[in-house]
């Protein structure tokens, strides 16, 4: 059965390796492609798939993409002009393309909270990638999928790992879900070795190639605390019920233990393709090329250890922000992009991640329930905060707003 995708971040991680995944399947077709400024990635991508849709999130590199291809079609390189749209107003038009059955939502930050609300509006599958929409939004987009009836599938390979664990189960039957982590780059230090951290140094994961953001984010494990406030929304189990293990070897993506002592896990290589293929085909699967399957042959040991809490204060800050709910997790979410931003231009330690979160999180007021403009607010707020604590401009931001 042919499955028509936008796909909204299509030139970063993410949406290359589900273009990717595009190649190997005919069925699978592009009716929509979105990307923040790179163009020229674009452009190619645009010129291979041929979507209906574009759009630039900035307006002047969007006018740039339309006179390229503009010329593309006079040469006869790309036999239809595709419609090029800009900003948040072109986003919310790809989510809802009327052609498209599926969303592939990988933009980076709160950018796409809107974006999966127009999609589930418009009756659109789901396939998030975006940690945000649900750590800053869970309580409105939960119940918009059921009002909509529309599926989410998750992308997140420990939320896939947890998805593939319950089909089958009853909800009732499920004790706890184990999240599992690989400890990232600097698993074993202590705070102190934590000081001198270089961005050159957290961008070193052992397991996994991933965006430069999100990298760092798994280094300090803020990462696995977006996770968890991901799978209490996702699999409706409260934060407290919620594990995270240490599995150095990124093998055992994720489990879940039921209330009978028995445990389900879901093992495979690192690699995201998995489960972007699960996402956009379930209960089917496709032929993935022999690298992306585990040799039990090679493997010579799977080991688990409990998270540091005191010396990865960002986890400990994240499960905090998710206990509280409402706004904070907005909070949390916001000051560390800005942050994570700021130490990538090296005009913070690598310590003063964490230390900036707890600051933001300790000045703000809590509001329970936030609609969509209250989340926006928040955010800017926790923005505004960090780019004051540590003295950057705007041009220093992280440039992941809304």
């Amino acid at each position: 059965m042919e499955k028509i995708l936008s796909v909204l971040g299509s030139t970063g991680s993410i949406g290359t390796q589900t273009l990717s995944l595009a190649r190997l399947d005919p069925k699978i077709r592009i009716g929509a492609l979105s990307a923040g400024s790179n163009i020229d990635l674009l452009e190619q991508q645009i010129l291979e798939f041929r979507p209906k849709l574009a759009c630039v999130y900035r307006q002047d590199r969007a006018k740039e993409l339309s006179d390229r291809l503009s010329q593309k079609v006079a040469e006869g390189l790309l036999p239809k002009m595709p419609r090029i749209l800009s900003g948040m107003e072109g986003l919310l038009e790809a989510a809802a393309l009327p052609e498209a059955d599926t969303v592939m939502v990988s933009v980076v930050g709160m950018i796409g909270i809107r974006p999966t609300i127009a999609a589930i509006k418009a009756g659109k599958t789901i396939a998030l990638a975006n940690k945000e929409t649900l750590v800053c939004a869970g309580h409105i987009i939960m119940p918009m999928l059921q009002e909509y009836g529309v599926k989410l599938m998750p992308v997140d390979s420990e939320h896939s790992a947890v998805y593939q664990c319950l089909v089958g189960e009853p909800k009732e039957a499920v004790e706890k879900i184990l999240l599992t982590a690989s400890g990232g780059p600097f698993r074993g230090y202590t705070k102190e070795m934590l000081q001198d951290i270089q961005p050159e140094d957290a961008l070193k994961h052992p397991n996994w190639s991933m965006g430069a953001k999100i990298t760092i984010d798994s280094s300090t494990m803020v990462n696995k605390a977006l996770e968890v406030m991901e799978a209490h929304w996702l699999f409706d189990v409260p934060i407290k019920d919620i594990e995270i293990v240490i599995q150095p070897q990124s093998v055992i993506h994720s489990m879940v233990q039921f209330r009978d002592g028995a445990v389900k896990a879901q093992l495979g290589v690192p690699s995201m393709l998995i489960p972007i293929e699960y996402a956009l085909c379930a209960p089917c699967r496709m032929q993935l090329p022999p690298e992306e399957k585990l040799d039990f042959g090679k493997l010579r040991e799977l080991s688990f250890s409990k998270p540091d809490l005191e010396v990865f204060k960002g986890l400990k800050l994240g499960i905090e922000a998710g206990e509280q709910g409402g706004t904070m997790p907005t909070v949390f979410n916001a000051a560390n992009e800005e942050a994570v931003a700021a130490f990538l231009q090296k005009k913070i330690r690598y310590t003063d991640i964490a230390d900036g979160i707890e600051a933001a999180m300790e000045a703000h007021s809590l509001q329970e329930a936030p609609d969509v403009a209250e989340i926006l607010e928040t955010e800017a707020w926790a923005r505004s905060f960090i780019r004051e604590r540590y003295g950057l401009t705007q041009e220093e931001s992280s440039g992941c707003s809304a």
